[in-house]
């Protein structure tokens, strides 16, 4: 990048660079808390710079911060469609009053730029009239959501997905996020401005908000975020993953009683009655502190159907013998060459297949990142991609997969602060529910400076506790075994977790612990669990075999034959 560029990702310098900092310098001043530092410190150059996504992180007073005012994520990676729109602010009579009859006036209507038009439905595929709900970011029309007379919705196709009314937050540290267009315009009928929608609803799957990855730079002023969704299935699970992403210590919830949502309520009990909705919208429960409400769902859940099912990643055999739930971690061990790293891959690609998990991956030992990336598309994709698949629908599909549900976390020097302080932001920004740390000898604690093994192992994985149960992650650490023994028949003895540096610590304080081993002879590997924290999720000692296929890097299950099963060589 030249400093002489007039634009950076198509942002003008001069409304790009916030702070004023040195344009394409990897490594400068904080704007935060350099001038509150000592004389001989005011310069140094604490901070590193990510012009390309925008971010600043200092190492010294370990804030993060923009170096632009708002760059939306996606538009370096793909080229959105940007709707053709003539009649924003367009309203006919009829319109106007059947918003009046919902309780929304019309100066509410031009304030949030709706309006009317006709456009192709394909639900009924003809041509309607209909209300068009227009996406503005930095004013600009970004995309436009059409409803027409029989409640049929669409976004404009191949636009970008953002927040309804978006631009109304900016320079506000309080704002309300609500389920649908019409809330917003009632919530703004009511008094308050800086009131935002999902594009297109809430459903049960939340692993892809495409729009709040796309959005997210706006929330990193706020001090209070209401979330104000239908109490429902599918706005429950929203609301859940909000608050995972946003942060729990800036949420706040508020329900609408005996109505679906806040336009019911603008119209069964009118603005001041809803202004005292937002108003006194409750916070989310106090970290560290439960309450039986706060769980009485759970326990309900529990005296009627027992145990919930552990997350299973798709091969029965193993299926069979482990699960597990998120908020925990596993330790997985093994001898050099055992296949530890790439059991761990088939597990996020199982996990990712059965319920759409995205993974990052803190692995400085699978370098270069390209192989690594290689090794995840076979398993995907199910095979060996070619020259000539290069560029196909296949490639093409899989890239995209993958691409979008797969991170690597790329440092220069890793350590535990850094690379948990990165998971936090790809849960944010990326909504990941598996953080990979391959190996953990590699990515070192330099904030523990005890000499002692024994206190730094239960300090790391205390850490990674913690990070698990306050970003509902599931956690994969590889761990080498510090010695190797050989058995009386000269083969290499399967290691313990007790065989890993500061071994007692690791089994103590795991979740769960596994075990990957080759036989070479056999041309088998071996997965056996050391440790389940809960009997109901596994079997300790329980063994799964599978053979490696070769062309994909996938696991297959072996049959081990029964004890008592008659050999071929007997």
């Amino acid at each position: 990048m030249q400093v002489e560029d007039k634009e950076i990702n198509g942002f003008l310098i001069e409304t790009f660079n916030q702070h004023g900092l040195e344009v394409g310098k990897t490594q400068g001043i904080c704007p935060l808390c350099s001038s509150s530092r000592k004389p001989e410190n005011k310069k140094a150059k604490c901070s590193s710079y990510d012009w390309e996504r925008g971010i600043g992180t200092c190492h010294n007073c370990d804030k993060s911060f923009q170096l632009h005012t708002f760059k939306r994520k996606g538009k370096a990676e793909r080229e959105y469609v940007v709707p053709q729109q003539t009649t924003v602010g367009q309203l006919d009579d009829k319109v106007v009053e059947w918003f009046k009859s919902r309780g929304i006036s019309e100066q509410t209507l031009k304030n949030v730029k709706v309006s009317v038009g006709k456009e192709f439905m394909p639900q009924t595929g003809k041509t309607e009239n209909t209300i068009q709900f227009n996406y503005l970011v930095g004013g600009q029309l970004t995309n436009i959501k059409y409803r027409d007379g029989r409640k049929n919705f669409k976004l404009y196709k191949g636009a970008e997905k953002v927040f309804y009314n978006i631009d109304s937050i900016v320079g506000h540290d309080t704002c309300v996020i609500v389920e649908g267009e019409m809330d917003v315009l009632a919530i703004h009928e009511a008094g308050y401005t800086p009131v935002i929608s999902v594009p297109n609803g809430a459903t049960l799957n939340t692993n892809n908000l495409d729009y709040l990855d796309n959005c997210i730079d706006y929330f990193e002023d706020k001090k209070k975020i209401i979330i104000a969704v239908d109490d429902d299935p599918p706005g429950l699970a929203l609301q859940a993953e909000l608050i995972r992403r946003l942060g729990a210590e800036v949420c706040y919830i508020t329900t609408f009683d005996d109505c679906k949502d806040a336009n019911e309520y603008l119209v069964k009990h009118g603005t001041k009655e809803l202004m005292s909705r937002i108003d006194t919208a409750h916070p989310v429960p106090l970290e560290n502190v439960t309450t039986f409400r706060d769980i009485e769902d759970e326990v309900t859940d529990f005296v009627r159907n027992g145990f919930k099912r552990g997350f299973q990643i798709g091969l029965h055999n193993f299926d069979n013998i482990f699960s597990t739930y998120t908020k925990q971690f596993i330790t997985v061990t093994g001898v050099p060459s055992s296949g530890k790293s790439d059991f761990v891959d088939q597990m996020c690609v199982g996990y990712n297949r059965e319920y759409g998990w995205k993974t990052a991956f803190a692995s400085p030992e699978n370098a270069p990142t390209y192989l690594h990336a290689h090794k995840l598309m076979r398993k995907v994709w199910g095979d060996m991609p070619n020259k000539g698949d290069i560029g196909g629908d296949k490639w093409n599909q899989v890239a995209s997969h993958v691409n979008d549900n797969f991170f690597f976390i790329d440092m220069e020097r890793y350590t535990l602060e850094s690379v948990l302080r990165k998971g936090a932001e790809l849960v944010k920004r990326k909504g990941i529910k598996c953080l990979v740390i391959d190996p953990y000898n590699k990515v070192r604690d330099t904030d523990c400076q005890t000499e002692d093994v024994n206190r730094y192992t239960m300090e790391y994985l205390t850490k990674i506790e913690t990070f698990a149960k306050k970003y509902d992650v599931l956690v994969f650490i590889v761990a080498h075994p510090t010695k190797m023994y050989k058995g009386q028949d000269g083969k290499i003895e399967e290691p313990t977790m007790y065989n890993i540096k500061g071994g007692g610590e690791w089994y103590d304080a795991s979740y769960h612990g596994l075990l990957v081993h080759r036989d070479y002879e056999a041309k088998t590997t071996k997965v056996k669990v050391l440790k389940v924290k809960f009997q109901n999720l596994g079997e300790n000692g329980a063994e799964a075999h599978f053979t490696w296929e070769p062309r994909s890097g996938c696991f297959v299950p072996h049959e081990m034959p029964e004890l008592d099963e008659k050999m071929p060589w007997d």
